[in-house]
């Protein structure tokens, strides 16, 4: 008898419960980013996308109900260039070898005590592939128990564009949404661009100058070519050829669909924009503080750009006595106007978060940019849909539209404003409560984690 009403009760509450993954947002201002703002609306999300959403969506039987009065709903804000979900302690070190192995040559035995310190790299030539890991993959390396995600979570970022960083040629980016239990689960696109450095400290011979590492990234890329019309031409007819030696350096160049380029200033932005018209590889370019000088070169060049938000700044340990060129100065004063100047030429442009203390003071940045001239629409725009175009996956992110990945904030509030508060986030359609400012004194779940739901005050 127990049992038979134990399982009538459960039939009751499953019956309550209405479909699985079937929720409503009602009553909240919508930002979709791709259409105009609806000022009173409904977004349905079912099994992880976006079922309906608008003025006239309606409430579906049986799902939960999140009341959204005095709340903003906004995409989820996406990082541009990011190291989120790549615990530390798995990230490679840059080395040099032959065709691209994983082991460095070791250092020669010294005649008297070293200082401490790692070992500089040597490199014969370009064929030893110096701090070359073309092949290593973010999407192998992500992991959903890096803590970072959690600030990222409650800060309104949903999903990064996460790069391995270390080394001239560092791996392969991937499309990372910030919450799953698995990283498998995280994973919206696993190959989304080559990053690239112009790393020169470490090397006690070549390529260790800026000359020497612009003349290696050449080199590798006529290697690659080379290497690709050898495959071709042993794939064709394999017969009486001897095989071609495989080398992951040159298969992970030729499989990138896009490289990223450093260029902080002016020079260097037109330096790169010369350096990229070299590769047969579409380019990005990052950094870009000095992009207001640079606004009409990158419009002419037609390529897009990352804007990073860790605006130039006087370090706090710096020496007060320290002599500041001019030049510095007007950096420091106008980098947050570089945003503005690039939607003014028409330049796409998305943010990097890369550096920042943490990402609420990357929102803060922002607030900056806004403050220099750019609108707070262009800068919504450019935290979610603009960076989703850039990297090929605005059919799937960036924007709130019916059949898009259910990644969303709920905002108390102007996203900018300071006193703005993320009460919500969902990520492929799983609710995410931010973390408390101060963690709570009752020993209760992990803040922060993903949460059911079905919360009785929103039934």
């Amino acid at each position: 008898m127990k049992i038979a009403c134990l399982l009538c009760a459960a039939a009751l509450l499953d019956a309550a419960a209405g479909p699985a993954g079937l929720i409503a947002i009602r009553n909240a201002r919508i930002v979709p980013v791709s259409g105009p703002v609806i000022e009173k609306g409904t977004v349905v999300i079912r099994e992880g996308l976006i079922a309906d959403i608008g003025a006239g969506a309606t409430v579906p039987a049986g799902a939960w109900v999140i009341d959204g009065e005095g709340l903003t709903v906004y995409p989820g804000l996406i990082d541009a260039i990011s190291s989120w979900g790549i615990p530390e302690a798995t990230t490679p070190t840059p080395t040099t070898g032959g065709r691209g192995a994983a082991q460095a040559p070791a250092p020669a035995t010294p005649a008297t005590p070293a200082a401490p310190g790692p070992p500089a790299l040597r490199s014969s030539g370009p064929e030893d592939r110096p701090a070359t890991q073309s092949w290593l993959r973010a999407a192998d390396l992500v992991r959903p128990t890096d803590r970072r995600l959690e600030a990222a979570r409650t800060a309104g970022y949903t999903t990064s564009v996460t790069f391995p960083k270390q080394g001239i040629v560092a791996g392969e980016g991937a499309v990372v949404n910030l919450g799953g239990e698995r990283a498998g689960q995280m994973i919206v696109a696993p190959s989304v661009g080559l990053y690239l450095t112009m790393q020169t400290a470490g090397f006690s011979t070549y390529p260790g100058s800026l000359f020497g590492v612009m003349s290696y990234l050449r080199q590798l890329w006529i290697d690659a070519d080379y290497y690709k019309q050898a495959q071709l031409r042993y794939a064709k007819n394999p017969a009486g050829q001897r095989r071609p030696d495989y080398d992951r350096a040159l298969d992970g160049v030729l499989e990138a669909t896009r490289i990223l380029l450093p260029a902080t200033t002016a020079v260097q932005i037109d330096r790169m924009i010369r350096f990229a018209s070299e590769f047969k590889t579409p380019a990005i370019l990052y950094g870009i503080h000095d992009g207001y000088r640079a606004a009409e070169l990158l419009k002419k060049s037609g390529m897009p750009v990352i804007v990073n938000l860790h605006w130039p700044v006087r370090a706090r340990d710096a020496d007060p006595d320290e002599e500041v060129t001019l030049r510095t100065l007007e950096m420091r004063a106008n980098a947050p106007s570089t945003p503005a100047a690039l939607v003014k030429a028409g330049v796409k442009f998305a943010f990097s978060a890369d550096g920042v203390e943490s990402p609420r003071e990357a929102l803060r940045a922002v607030k900056k940019a806004v403050d220099a001239g750019l609108s707070r629409q262009d800068a919504v725009r450019a935290l979610t849909l603009s960076a989703a175009e850039i990297y090929g996956v605005s059919d799937r992110l960036g924007s709130l539209a019916t059949g898009k990945i259910a990644n969303l904030i709920l905002v108390k509030g102007d996203l900018f404003d300071d006193h703005a508060q993320v009460k919500t986030i969902f990520i492929d359609g799983v609710k995410y409560d931010p973390a408390p400012e101060s963690p709570p004194g009752n020993g209760g779940g992990r803040p922060g984690g993903p949460t059911s739901p079905f919360r009785e005050e929103e039934r």
